[in-house]
């Protein structure tokens, strides 16, 4: 017997302890090299365990729903054992008919693919109670996608006549469902109110007139696209606008230590991306040094990513200012909340044509509202208006971030 054991992976520095959510194989079953086993939810990502040889899970150490710290002990896994092949598996061939073989031969390869599940996909069918082992999925060799995981809760939301229903119902058959806080909402709700306690937070409004944006962006779509394999968005001028007007107010771009401030000589702008697990904010670093398309091509990799749970610890720590669009919902206006230990936010809307004024007349124009939150305590209202002056002169004339004015 050869025994190795299966660790909780490195955690990063700001990341104390983690969550299990639910583990693929059980004792007694055989594994290979680098299969996933378990997923292991952090505060900020969830990290996905693979099985470090080939051979038989013996024994499971820490069970679904456990608090594991970095290094601790998982499961053991013994890579000189085989998995022993059940009775019935071995009779089928001389039980079962000619035709009806194939058949018996792929219900376990489809079982066992149903239940390898993505993160994101896991974390809904954890949720809502439902086993990945009974979801058929859709991705590549049979992986249960965040999709599929969509449709099987919608599939089993409990109907009123079902007596064994997870939503549990009251008396006066109005249901109710009481869930955890994932790890990566529960951080969330505690650094929002860090940051509302701990900052003193204004927030300051302009307007922007987005047709000069929305024709660049119409004129060279399909080259940038063309050019680039990947589509010309409104993101990409946006953090160039901030990236602008942060050289010219350097302030904005500073966060507060003790009763220090630090002044960072490097842009790494933050962007704000949804998942189904809550809001992340994975970071762009040297922004400025990045040319529009490699923006487009990172934050749709970061979109990507976040729905599978994807985004490493690296990605998301750090930054130094943020971005966060609000408007590809439909927001119209909101006051973002900083992301502490920076001083400020950008906060996008929708841009919608609205009535304006023009030389004294009323024309109809895509307007969108631009709110930028700042910590007061560093930042004077003065620097705070002009930074957003400044980004809205570059977003009304574009062409001044390739002059550099």
């Amino acid at each position: 017997m050869a025994i190795t054991e299966v660790l909780v992976p490195q955690l990063s520095e700001s990341v104390s302890e983690a969550t299990l959510l639910n583990w693929k194989k059980q004792p007694g079953e055989a594994v290979q090299a680098d299969e996933i086993l378990i997923e292991v939810e952090t505060d900020k990502v969830v990290l996905e365990v693979p099985a470090p040889v080939s051979g038989v899970l013996t024994e499971i150490v820490k069970a679904d729903g456990s608090t594991v710290t970095a290094g601790e002990v998982l499961a053991r896994i013994d890579n000189a054992a085989k998995a022993s092949a059940p009775a019935p598996a071995a009779e089928a061939p001389k039980a079962a008919p000619v035709a009806a073989a194939p058949a018996a031969a792929e219900a376990p390869k489809a079982a066992a693919k149903s239940s390898v599940a993505s993160p994101a996909a896991g974390k809904i069918l954890s949720e809502k109670g439902i086993d990945p082992a009974t979801v058929a999925g859709s991705g590549r060799d049979g992986r249960v996608t965040k999709g599929d995981a969509l449709s099987a809760s919608t599939q089993a939301a409990p109907a009123p006549a079902t007596p064994s229903a997870p939503v549990p119902v009251g008396l006066d058959g109005r249901p109710e469902q009481r869930v955890p806080m994932s790890r990566l909402r529960a951080r969330v709700a505690e650094r929002l109110l860090q940051s509302q306690s701990e900052n003193a937070i204004l927030t300051t409004f302009n307007e922007v007139n987005m047709q000069a944006v929305m024709d660049l962006r119409k004129k060279y779509k399909e080259a940038f696209e063309k050019e680039h394999g990947v589509k010309l968005g409104f993101t990409s001028f946006f953090v160039k606008a901030a990236v602008a007007a942060l050289k010219r107010y350097p302030v904005v771009n500073a966060s507060v230590d003790g009763k220090d401030i630090i002044y960072h000589g490097y842009f790494d702008i933050g962007v704000a991306v949804g998942s189904p697990r809550g809001l992340v904010v994975p970071i762009l670093r040297n922004a400025d040094q990045m040319s529009m398309a490699d923006i487009e091509k990172q934050i749709a990799d970061f979109g990507r990513r976040a729905q599978d749970g994807k985004i490493t610890l690296d990605e998301l720590t750090g930054g130094t200012f943020s971005v966060s669009n609000g408007g590809v919902f439909g927001s119209m206006l909101s006051t973002p909340i900083i992301n502490p230990p920076q001083a400020a936010i950008l906060g996008i809307h929708a841009t919608k044509e609205r009535a304006v004024v023009e030389n004294g007349q009323i024309v109809i124009r895509p307007m969108n509202y631009l709110a930028l939150s700042y910590d007061h305590r560093l930042i004077d209202g003065r620097e705070a208006v002009l930074a957003l002056v400044a980004m809205k002169d570059a977003l009304e004339d574009p062409q001044r971030l390739l002059l550099n004015i």
